[in-house]
């Protein structure tokens, strides 16, 4: 995909956990916005009543990617994790097709009871029972299924398809062929299925590329490949046993701030449209995704509402992106102390609240907005990413001015 496209060494995710990270994407908006702030437990989950998380969900009147393109005759389709609610195909919460997706084979979280043969998958309301395979092949095997069926009724009618894979994510699980493949390079059998579940998935995606070359829409569709958050560390919960993903030179993981929470992978494929093998260091987001999608489709943005990302159709022409305020990720249960952080050019600000006096929260309540309202930017770190992608040297003290404008954006 990177040598047919352009890879993206500075692609952020909305948030540095899924729940929220996919609200951002369908959404264009800071998911705080949206009112999610955390992952989202199920509700039957022990403890999911704790701090009203039952509650939150992808609220009904939030404008969604896929609705916008829905009205402008797009079919939809949402296939693998959802994770936008906590009564999961329950008239209590609004479930995918309330976001706009003429069809859905989801799960709430993650496969259960791993990826392989997992029985929790529910298709367009109704559970699908047990199943034989594994989660990404699955997922795409329901893709390919409807995008035959819908050729077959309007070859050019335009789609929008949601593939949210559950792989590499806790509980691993993936094919013997390909453990046995990994286990002479990997550190023991835990990380050689890790490799294999990465590899499982790389089978998966090109699977669906190839449908799209036999069904001839190959050249007119524009395919972005991502993730939703950092790796996770390994064996920090006690299902974690296979979270062998690694941050490379970013500092932090998964759930924090600094870089390795939300800068992921990032591919964009577009043959005929964007240049081919084009390395790309400008900053990326999946709150981008809604306002380029819409101007591509010739969809107007929802009136009325913040988006937080920008239009970045300049970079398929290799140009600089007008990006008129910085991105920013505000995440209230980070693993490190600074929990908001901001990058704006080359720049990346991070600050503690109320100097890390304020606790940290899962869900904003009743009973925890006043102080989390009244909260203060304390302590700040500057660092000149693309000198330092590391975070490893604070500049706030060399760089007033650069801190004092990033501060200063809206």
């Amino acid at each position: 995909m990177a040598s047919e496209g352009i890879r993206l060494t500075s692609c952020y995710s909305a948030a540095p956990v899924c729940s929220p990270s996919r609200v951002g994407l369908l959404t264009g908006r800071m998911p705080a916005r949206a009112g999610v702030f955390d992952w989202i437990p199920e509700a039957t989950q022990a403890g999911a009543q704790r701090q009203s998380r039952s509650l939150v969900h992808l609220r009904r009147d939030e404008v969604t990617l896929p609705a916008l393109l829905k009205q402008a005759g797009y079919a939809t389709c949402l296939s693998g994790k959802w994770h936008c609610n906590a009564h999961f195909n329950s008239p209590e919460q609004p479930q995918p097709d309330a976001a706009g997706f003429d069809h859905w084979f989801a799960t709430q979280n993650n496969a259960a009871p791993s990826h392989e043969n997992p029985i929790n998958f529910v298709r367009n309301g109704e559970p699908a029972g047990p199943l034989t395979g594994y989660s990404c092949q699955l997922v795409v095997d329901e893709v390919i299924g409807w995008l035959d069926r819908r050729a077959e009724v309007s070859a050019r009618e335009p789609f929008f398809a949601y593939v949210a894979f559950h792989e590499p994510h806790e509980p691993v699980a993936s094919p013997p062929e390909l453990v046995a493949r990994y286990r002479p390079k990997a550190k023991n059998d835990e990380q050689a299925h890790y490799f294999a579940n990465v590899a499982n998935l790389d089978a998966a995606v090109g699977r669906l590329l190839a449908a799209l070359d036999r069904l001839g829409l190959d050249d007119d569709t524009l395919v972005f490949f991502s993730s939703d958050n950092g790796p996770e560390t390994l064996d920090r919960y006690p299902k974690g046993g296979r979270s062998y993903g690694s941050p490379g030179p970013l500092r932090g993981m998964k759930l924090w701030t600094t870089e390795a929470g939300s800068r992921v992978a990032g591919i964009l494929r577009w043959p005929g449209h964007v240049p081919a093998g084009v390395v790309s260091d400008q900053p990326v987001s999946s709150l981008d995704l809604l306002p380029t999608f819409c101007a591509l489709a010739g969809v107007a943005p929802p009136a009325g509402r913040q988006l937080d990302g920008c239009d970045i159709r300049p970079l398929f022409a290799n140009q600089p992106i007008a990006r008129p305020t910085p991105l920013m990720w505000i995440y209230f249960n980070a693993l490190n102390d600074q929990r908001v952080a901001l990058r704006w050019g080359d720049w990346k600000l991070v600050a503690r609240l109320d100097g890390g006096a304020l606790p940290t929260v899962a869900n904003i309540t009743e009973t925890t907005a006043a102080r989390v309202r009244k909260a203060r930017l304390t302590d700040h770190s500057l660092y000149r990413l693309t000198d330092d992608i590391g975070e490893a040297h604070d500049l706030v003290a060399k760089e007033p001015q650069q801190r004092d404008a990033a501060a200063a954006k809206p």
